[in-house]
């Protein structure tokens, strides 16, 4: 076997593995492809089936959606007060912080990190709890109104 035989076969070697690798990319993302739009499917038949349970927990989502956002300022101070969050930007542990430094520290660390560093900053931090809370609600509301059927 010369040189060139193994080269050939290396790289017919690599155009397999990753042919295969691709293949099944491919089915994976199908798969959930296919998954997502039943998913879709069901939830749509359900509302159809029972509008006012959906405007009941869509209601609910929605309004708690708006408290967690309200309430995102105090909510992310009290994680940050707590000691759950570790260190801002900055360095400076959040724990040792107070005010306003305290909670826009917080709600920065819970978006990810402050813009300068790449985060989503303050602006995702209150997204994230809004998005907490309004799933809360959603599930919550959701497991009432069935319980009620």
């Amino acid at each position: 076997m010369g040189l060139f035989d193994l080269v050939c076969d290396v790289v017919v070697g690599t155009a397999d593995v990753v042919g295969g690798v691709v293949s099944g990319t491919v089915d994976v993302v199908g798969d959930v492809a296919g998954g997502a739009v039943d998913l879709v499917c069901d939830g749509a038949e359900y509302v159809a089936e029972n509008p006012g349970k959906a405007a009941l927990v869509a209601g609910a989502t929605i309004v708690t959606g708006g408290i967690g956002l309200v309430a995102a300022p105090a909510i992310a101070t009290a994680v940050g007060g707590a000691g759950l969050l570790g260190a801002a930007s900055t360095g400076t542990a959040i724990t040792s912080l107070s005010g306003a430094a305290l909670t826009n520290a917080s709600l920065a660390a819970i978006g990810g990190g402050a813009v300068a560093a790449g985060g989503g900053g303050m602006a995702v931090g209150g997204a994230v709890i809004a998005g907490t809370t309004a799933t809360a609600g959603a599930v919550v509301s959701g497991l009432v109104v069935e319980s009620d059927s």
